[in-house]
């Protein structure tokens, strides 16, 4: 019970990666809050969860300010504090060529995973200053340590929630609190399922051969799992990663180069 008491929130925590980081929260006795877009989707989550009100669903989009600054305040409200935020809303968007990528898809990659990160973080870190102990848990990329082609718009936005971590972390220092990244390699989710044959087609492959380039890029030689990153974030999250702090630490299974 590493988290036992401890409250969490996570954007976008219905699905993929986010549900797989609540549930492991949860597993080790943590409080959770969900933010992602579709409540019916958030209250199935809820009921399939099983827990009670130990975890509790807010609707809203990461992409619109005040929504994200609600859900912190919602947290805080419902629970009395927060003590670890996990920025997990994010993704790659319309996948296309620099040459080719609009100002508006631009735009968008850069709300969706740098400023939701942001604007969570801002406001959670004003309540964990105050209780001098807190996490933030930034979920980046491996690309926010290499490029791809097509990959412009997301490379950019995860470079920038990995300076933003290191940045946020001198920040807050010597308050009891630390600012982590974690920079999943490829996880095969049900977003990477949907989306992924279309970013594959822009890359000139099939899905199971961008699946495949991925694999063969890292040390393991497949993909990594939604549990292998929710277990780098138990970590971060609990007393054990109070010496981790403006680190961007790679679960990719040896990819990135750094």
């Amino acid at each position: 019970m590493q988290l036992d008491g401890k409250i969490a929130a996570i954007t976008g925590g219905t699905a993929g990666i986010g549900r797989g980081i609540a549930e492991a929260f949860l597993a080790e006795g943590a409080s959770v809050t969900l933010m992602a877009r579709n409540e019916e989707k958030g209250q199935r989550v809820l009921d399939e969860l099983g827990v009670g009100e130990r975890c509790r669903f807010i609707r809203g989009d990461a992409m619109v300010q005040a929504d994200v600054e609600r859900f912190v305040d919602a947290t805080i409200d419902q629970f009395g504090r927060i003590d670890v935020l996990v920025n997990n809303a994010g993704g790659a968007g319309d996948m296309q060529p620099v040459y080719q990528l609009s100002d508006e898809e631009f735009d968008s990659c850069m709300k969706w995973n740098v400023y939701s990160t942001f604007w969570a973080s801002r406001r959670a870190l004003q309540s964990m200053i105050a209780q001098q102990w807190g996490r933030v848990i930034n979920i980046s990329s491996t690309e926010g340590k290499v490029g791809k082609p097509v990959f412009t718009a997301y490379t950019t936005a995860k470079h920038a929630v990995n300076g933003m971590t290191k940045s946020m972390a001198q920040d807050v220092g010597t308050m009891g609190v630390t600012v982590n990244a974690i920079c999943p390699g490829l996880v095969i989710t049900d977003i990477v399922k949907d989306n992924g044959p279309a970013t594959a087609k822009s890359m000139g492959l099939s899905f199971d051969e961008m699946v495949d380039l991925f694999a063969q890029e890292s040390a393991i030689k497949r993909p990594n799992t939604v549990e292998e990153v929710a277990a780098m974030a138990v970590l971060l999250a609990s007393d054990a990663g109070a010496g981790i702090t403006g680190a961007t630490l790679s679960v990719d299974g040896g990819s990135a180069p750094y």
